[in-house]
């Protein structure tokens, strides 16, 4: 039951960047103060801490899910792989992707399961899954999605009025009867091995391809550039508290007001580095067809950031399922044709040297 061991505490000595703490309830509550607070963390890092969210049981059982999943022997477990033409639902081995320009092989793997397959079950939208994640789609995955999109949902309401947007426009962005790359991935990062350091990146510097990410993690191992600097600094995991940040299209939607920041997922520091670190989360992401572009004819507050931009900056002229494929589709190694490949799978703040 990998959510659910004792591991050895994040050490002290290693270089770590404050995040601010969300009381989920306040937020339901609005409250003032605590929503000047989320807006804080959106336009500055895009990153903070989520407390008292009450989804740490569907979060443990998704653990038992990932781990039964990742116990299935690798030629049952490869029936079920992503494939190369872009699409993320499904199995991921370690060593399909690429983690920098070089072509350097990515260590983890991860199970994703798609948002509008976990709600239309037993219906299919998008794939088939393994056995195991057949077993928990009602009783475990359906559940934690559902309580995730309620989660992201009311954090995007909530930024949605931020930014002066008529009330429910970020929520169109995302219908629920409508496919999308929304998904819920659970990962397994193997102990770090004898002689690496943990500056060799597990999964690459990136910024998030959607909205909203929902995460929770027992060890070390994300850290974040810390905005104006080229420095990675990690991110403390603290007990019953997920970590929330902002993605690519809330960016583009709120014409660079909100953050989207860079971030990358690196072996735990020192003795957490011994154990296998697992990680989930829940990605809520456009739908397919919705025009990423900023929302400024709907917020003047919108339009007044958007004017003193670059004309363009922030029209990109994809859908998000365009946008989306494109991303998943250039980091896979078998469609490497040299370092472009790498920089087309990267998103808004794409820095060549942040590996």
């Amino acid at each position: 039951m990998p959510g659910l061991l004792s591991f050895p505490p994040f050490p002290d000595d290693v270089p770590t960047h404050p995040l601010l703490v969300i009381e989920y309830e306040l937020i339901l509550k609005r409250d003032a103060a605590e929503i000047d607070q989320l807006w804080k963390a959106a336009t500055e890092l895009g990153f903070w801490y989520l407390k008292n969210h009450g989804v740490d049981a569907e979060v443990d059982q998704m653990f038992e899910m990932g781990a039964e999943t990742m116990r299935l022997p690798l030629e049952e477990k490869m029936k079920y792989e992503q494939g190369d033409e872009g699409m993320s639902f499904g199995y991921k081995a370690a060593g399909a992707n690429a983690t920098d320009e070089s072509g350097a092989l990515d260590t983890v793997e991860f199970i994703n399961v798609a948002k509008d397959d976990a709600l239309a079950w037993p219906g299919k939208v998008h794939r088939e899954y393994p056995s195991t994640v057949n077993a928990r789609m009602e009783s475990t995955i359906k559940p934690f999605v559902q309580k995730s999109l309620e989660v992201n949902y009311n954090l995007l309401e909530v930024l949605n009025d931020r930014l002066g947007l008529p009330k429910g426009a970020l929520a169109k962005q995302h219908p629920l009867e409508e496919p999308s790359g929304s998904e819920a991935r659970c990962i397994k990062n193997p102990p770090r091995p004898d002689g690496i350091t943990e500056e060799q990146a597990a999964i690459g510097a990136h910024t998030d391809f959607g909205s909203l990410s929902f995460l929770h993690n027992r060890l070390g191992g994300l850290q974040v550039m810390v905005p104006g600097t080229n420095e990675w600094q990690y991110v403390r995991p603290i007990p019953g508290h997920a970590i929330c940040n902002l993605g690519d299209a809330m960016t583009i939607f709120s014409g660079g007001i909100l953050r989207s920041n860079l971030h990358r997922v690196v072996p735990p520091p020192k003795e957490q580095g011994k154990y296998e670190r697992w990680s989930l989360v829940f990605f809520t992401r456009p739908g397919h067809s919705v025009k990423l572009r900023p929302l400024a004819d709907q917020s003047s507050i919108i339009a007044d950031a958007v004017a003193k931009l670059p004309p363009g900056k922030y029209d990109t002229g994809a859908t998000s399922k365009d946008w989306f494929t494109r991303r998943i589709k250039n980091q896979r190694i078998k469609n490497r044709t040299g370092p472009e490949t790498w920089r087309e799978s990267r998103g808004t703040e794409h820095k060549p040297s942040a590996y």
